[in-house]
């Protein structure tokens, strides 16, 4: 069995019209608890992933981190170079969280062709290994169906050994198992689809099927892996069942799915708390990600359980 982590809590940021608006989400965040501010890498977002990461790093003591970048937007070479940047200048505070991407209006309008998802895993999977080859070795040589890298010196050197911190989520079999060999922390996720989530394929049926699928794939090295999962709705209430019926009807979930729900946490601070230490004991989920608008609902259970 494995053991038990202490939670630990990250803050998914994407929002800033200005340098000050964005440092002062951050050190707002770090405020509350928070021990990481992730960023996801969509192309309508208002910052890049890059440049706003550098910006956090420099100015909080947060761990940083991608939430995660689209393997198909960036070359696995010119990534593995700006992760190992990341890290040095943060000081060994960087996670790469790393997918092969999925909305298909964002690919339409980048003028990006959406590959079938076999195809887009695939790839992704190949980049996965030059990005790793490019932290472990002097150079990097690779010859795969979608990449081919040749005698390419690794200049630029992690600080965090043997590699910095590796995340992938996802929701099928094929990315999950992919995970658990590769990855150091796994995130249990939704299924994607062109339209976005499938909410109910978070639901405790699929959240233990998945765990499985990682058990199997990983092998001896499963008591390693961190899991994770992404708060995107949550409502602090003294009625959870109304809330959960409203949120659920806009979802396609009944009252009892919502308050299931892995994306979802509705409830007071005590139901919140309890919870999300059921979900720990279930599923082993202690690394838990809150989304942007969420950030000050949460600080009340982030102030009872985080490193606990």
């Amino acid at each position: 069995m494995t053991s038990i982590r202490p939670f630990r809590f990250s803050i998914v940021a994407e929002v800033a019209k200005s340098r000050k608006e964005w440092l002062d989400k951050a050190h707002r965040a770090e405020d509350l608890g928070y021990t990481t501010l992730l960023m996801p890498d969509h192309l309508g977002f208002d910052v890049d992933p890059i440049v706003g990461l550098m910006a956090v790093a420099d100015a909080t003591s947060l761990r940083i981190g991608s939430h995660v970048f689209c393997n198909d937007f960036r070359y696995p070479i010119v990534l593995a170079r700006q992760a190992a940047n990341l890290d040095l200048f943060s000081e060994g505070r960087f996670q790469l969280g790393l997918g092969c991407g999925y909305l298909a209006e964002e690919y339409h309008q980048a003028g990006i062709s959406l590959d079938p998802v076999g195809v887009r895993i695939s790839r992704f999977e190949e980049a996965l290994q030059i990005i790793k080859a490019y932290f472990r070795e002097e150079q990097v040589t690779f010859s795969g169906k979608h990449y081919q890298i040749q005698g390419l010196k690794t200049t630029i050197k992690t600080v965090q050994k043997p590699h910095l911190p590796i995340y992938v989520g996802g929701g099928g079999k094929r990315i999950l198992s992919i995970a658990a060999r590769e990855a150091d922390i796994v995130g249990l996720v939704a299924r994607n689809n062109s339209k976005g989530l499938d909410w109910t394929s978070a639901l405790p049926d699929a959240n233990r099927e998945k765990r499985q699928w990682v058990r199997e794939a990983a092998g001896e090295r499963f008591s390693q892996l961190e899991f994770s999962s992404t708060i995107f709705i949550a409502a602090a209430t003294d009625h959870p069942q109304p809330a959960a019926q409203k949120i659920g009807s806009h979802l396609g979930l009944t009252a009892e799915q919502a308050l299931d729900c892995l994306h979802i946490l509705i409830g007071t601070t005590d139901q919140m708390v309890e919870e999300l230490q059921k979900r720990r004991e279930l599923f082993g989920i202690s690394n838990i990600e809150v989304t942007e608008p969420h950030m000050e609902t949460l600080a009340p259970v982030i102030a009872r359980l985080a490193g606990k």
